[in-house]
């Protein structure tokens, strides 16, 4: 069997220590067979549910949210369809667009996958 390269730089001299493993270049641990599950993956977004998400998704809404600087209001319920998942710096991490409404960017916190 063959040492594991590392999930997170790629480098192949990563090393056993006790039941993880280390990367000596970048520091990163991991316990085999974690960089084969998508919910280990770095920036993996998940529904209020714990669902994973993922580009070309269906969500819906699940409270009502103010537009941020208009008088607008996305209802509960609404049902958004092909998202786009974004590095989420703001915290915003779905990019869609709504009917009625145009391009937003929306919470994952605040939506179930449909």
């Amino acid at each position: 069997m063959s040492d594991p390269v590392c999930p997170q730089c790629g480098s192949e001299n990563a090393y056993p220590d006790g039941s993880q493993w280390m990367c000596p270049e970048c520091g990163h641990e991991w316990t085999p067979g974690e960089e084969a599950t998508p919910e280990a993956a770095e920036g993996a977004v998940k529904d209020a549910n714990g669902n994973l998400l993922a580009d070309g998704d269906s969500v819906t809404v699940i409270k009502d949210l103010k537009v941020k600087g208009s008088s607008l209001v996305v209802k509960g319920g609404t049902k958004v369809k092909n998202i786009r998942l974004t590095d989420g710096a703001d915290g915003h991490n779905i990019a869609c667009k709504i009917d009625g409404i145009g391009a937003m960017n929306l919470k994952s916190e605040f939506v179930k996958k449909a």
